[in-house]
């Protein structure tokens, strides 16, 4: 059994490879690294460094995704960073499942067997705009399993507990920002799960038998007990700046928050107003999430989720 993974330098992808090899749940030699890099990068070199195959692709050349992919029976797709292409309440086709399309369709080419897809912990429907691609990407993916064509498994990865300063304000600076009150759209409880824990669930899953996932969609979250909305997170962001203004979430609604982002604080329109709708999102609970299966997951190798708390004062106290 060979397992390709794309974005394997990323985040996500990393944590994935990590855990893979960290908890020897495959071969070196079968895992497949896919970047975009070029051969003698020090990306490049860092992934040989490992034992993995490494192999060049990317989602703008659907040739080199099907040559990469070849001999590959899973093919874990972790979603394109390019979130521009979702800009501009971008019509079906045109935003970032044009790049899950061109892998997917590679893959389907290649001969590979299963596609474990990497979408997101919102509701659904979702009425936030970062939805919009992963729901057309699960419906193309759908459609190709109703087919006959591949294999599918879709990953609802929780939002990451080290991606809160996106949502606390879009984004709060670290080190750097003093404001002592963040305007919001929105807020909402959130079920904050560690990229780490997810890089092992991932693995997990991308090594278990394919029909215990097969045709399933399944949420990787932390459980709705440890769930903390923003204003929770600002304290935290409070208690761990020393001599520093305590910060505070004022929700105004969303129309206000996009214009105090871009006419107050200089942000580009697109972006923001794609973002913006991820509170009208919170505000209906949809990142709230009750699914036992990443704590069986991360239990069933001695693994306790890391919580939201211990990821926030790491990060403010560094």
């Amino acid at each position: 059994m060979s397992i390709a993974i794309i974005g394997a330098t990323g985040k996500l992808g990393g944590a994935t490879l990590s855990a893979l090899l960290s908890h020897k749940l495959a071969a070196p030699s079968s895992i497949v690294a896919l970047t975009s890099s070029a051969p003698g990068s020090d990306k490049w070199t860092q992934l040989e460094a490992k034992g993995v195959q490494v192999r060049h692709a990317t989602f703008e050349d659907a040739g080199s995704l099907e040559k990469a992919l070849g001999g590959v029976d899973r093919f874990f797709l972790v979603s394109t960073p390019r979130i521009e292409l979702d800009y501009n309440d971008a019509p079906p086709g045109e935003g970032r499942e044009k790049h899950h399309k061109t892998a997917i369709d590679a893959a389907v080419r290649a001969g590979v067997r299963h596609v474990y897809y990497s979408s997101l912990a919102f509701g659904n429907p979702s009425k936030s705009g970062v939805m919009r691609a992963h729901v057309r990407t699960e419906a193309y993916l759908k459609s190709l399993r109703d087919g006959g064509k591949v294999e599918v498994t879709v990953l609802r990865e929780g939002l990451y507990n080290e991606s809160w300063p996106l949502y606390l304000g879009y984004f709060f600076d670290v080190q750097n920002d003093e404001r002592g009150t963040v305007k919001l759209g929105g807020d909402g409880k959130i079920c904050w799960t560690a990229i780490a824990d997810l890089g092992v669930a991932n693995a997990l899953v991308l090594t278990q038998p394919g029909e215990e996932w097969e045709g399933r969609t399944v949420y990787l979250s932390t459980a709705p007990a440890g769930a903390r909305d923003m204003k929770e997170i600002a304290a935290m962001v409070s208690e761990a700046r020393t001599g520093k203004e305590k910060v505070e979430v004022e929700i105004v609604g969303r129309k206000e928050h996009e214009r105090h982002y871009v006419e107050d604080r200089g942000m580009d329109r697109p972006g923001v107003e794609w973002w913006a709708t991820t509170y009208d999102a919170l505000e209906d609970g949809e990142c709230l999430i009750d699914d036992p299966t990443l704590g069986r997951l991360l239990d069933s190798v001695g693994r306790k989720a890391v919580p939201i708390e211990e990821t926030v004062k790491a990060m403010v106290s560094k």
